[in-house]
C-alpha cells in the first residue's frame, strides 16, 4: 500500500508521546536498573509504583514502574494540546467503535484511556504535574544521563493498517521499509513532535512493545553505560550495539531488563518539522537500513517483545524477511 498523505488537520491535536507503564515482577530490581544504572530520576515511590523522569523533562513522569505478577506493558501515553482535544479524542475513538474510559491517574488531570484496533492500550491527557527543572543539576546525572523519552517501537501484525490508523490521528511518516514483491510496508516510523518518530511499527506478531527509547547527550554516554553495566552485574542485559541505524541515522544501544522490557539508548537523529517533509523509502533487501554499521542484531531483537496487558496477539500474514547486515 502507498504511504498515506500527511493529515495536517487531524480530528484532535496530539503534541507528542509522553510516558509508558512497565509492569515488572521485581520492583526493587527494576529500581536498581532504571534509577541506579540508567540514571532516571525518581519523582514518586510507593510500595507498588515508582514514577521516573529524565533530566530535561518538566512533566512528573515518563516511566511508571508497576509491581505486577507478569512483566508486560500497561499503557502508552500521549499528551494533547488542550482539554478540548481530550473530548474530541473521545468522540473520535467512539466513532470507530473503540472503547473509551475516563480514569484517575496520580499526578495528572483528566486521562482518557482507549485502545487502537489491535488492542494496544493508549491514554491521552493534557495536564501533568510540572516539576522544577533539574537540567543543570549536574550532580544528579548518573548512568547514561538520559535527557528525555524519545519514542515507542511496536511489533504490528498489520503495518499498513497501523500506519493508516495513526495517520488519521495526525502522525506523519518519516521513513519506511517496503517489501517490493507484495507492495506492502514492512515497517514505518511516524512522528508528532518533529523528530524521526514518536511511534514506529515493525512487522511481526503483535501488538507488542519492541522498545521504548531515551535520548542521551552523546555517543560517549552510551560507551560509559556499557562500561558501567559490564562491571556492575548487568553485562547479560546488553542485547545489541553500539552501532548506527541507516533508518533514522541514530547511534544506538539496546538493553533489556529482567522482565525482557527492551530500552533503546539513542542519539543523533534529525528534524522533520516541515509539513511537506518527504518520507524516506528503504528496500527490505537493503541491509544498511537496519544497521549502517555495527554487529548484526541477535535473533531476540527480531522476535521478542513485551506483551500489552489485556491485548490478544495476532500473527502477521506478511512473511517477507529483511536481509540482515552480516
Amino acid at each position: 500500500m502507498p504511504i498515506p498523505q500527511p493529515n495536517l488537520y487531524p480530528p484532535f491535536n496530539i503534541v507528542r508521546l509522553s510516558h509508558v507503564e512497565l509492569r515488572v515482577t521485581d520492583l526493587q530490581w527494576a529500581r536498581a536498573y532504571y534509577v541506579d544504572t540508567l540514571g532516571l530520576q525518581i519523582t514518586h515511590e510507593d510500595k507498588a509504583h515508582i514514577y521516573l523522569r529524565a533530566m530535561e523533562e518538566r512533566g512528573h513522569h515518563c516511566v511508571i514502574l508497576k509491581q505486577a505478577d507478569t512483566g508486560d506493558v500497561g499503557v502508552l501515553g500521549f499528551k494533547v494540546w488542550d482539554e478540548e482535544q481530550l473530548d474530541k479524542a473521545e468522540s473520535w475513538f467512539r466513532s470507530r467503535d473503540l472503547p473509551t474510559a475516563w480514569i484517575e491517574r496520580p499526578f495528572m488531570g483528566r486521562v482518557l484511556q482507549t485502545r487502537d484496533p489491535w488492542g494496544t492500550p493508549l491514554e491521552f491527557y493534557r495536564e501533568m504535574d510540572r516539576l522544577p527543572s533539574i537540567m543543570q543539576h549536574y550532580t544528579l546525572y548518573r548512568g547514561v544521563k538520559p535527557l528525555r523519552i524519545d519514542h515507542f517501537n511496536l511489533f504490528a501484525p498489520d503495518v499498513d493498517g497501523a500506519v493508516q490508523f495513526y495517520s488519521d490521528m495526525g502522525f506523519r511518516v518519516t521513513e519506511y521499509t517496503a517489501d517490493e514483491e507484495t507492495g506492502r510496508s514492512w515497517a514505518a516510523w511516524m512522528h508528532r513532535k518533529g523528530g524521526v518518530h514518536d511511534i514506529a511499527f515493525t512487522n511481526g506478531t503483535g501488538p507488542r512493545l519492541h522498545h521504548v527509547a531515551f535520548w542521551v547527550p552523546t555517543p560517549l554516554n552510551i560507551i560509559d553505560l556499557l562500561d558501567l553495566m559490564s562491571t556492575t552485574g548487568y553485562v547479560e542485559n546488553i542485547e545489541r550495539g553500539p552501532g548506527r541505524h541507516g533508518i533514522s541515522n541514530a547511534f544506538f544501544l539496546y538493553i533489556r531488563d529482567r522482565d525482557g522490557h527492551r530500552t533503546e539508548i539513542y542519539c543523533s537523529d534529525y528534524q522533520t518539522i516541515d509539513p511537506d517533509h518527504e518520507p524516506i523509502k528503504w528496500d527490505l533487501k537493503d541491509p544498511q537500513r537496519q544497521t549502517l554499521w555495527g554487529a548484526p542484531a541477535p535473533r531476540t531483537w527480531f522476535e521478542e517483545g513485551s506483551a500489552f496487558n489485556g491485548a490478544t496477539l495476532a500473527e502477521s500474514d506478511l512473511k517477507a524477511q529483511p536481509i540482515v547486515a552480516p
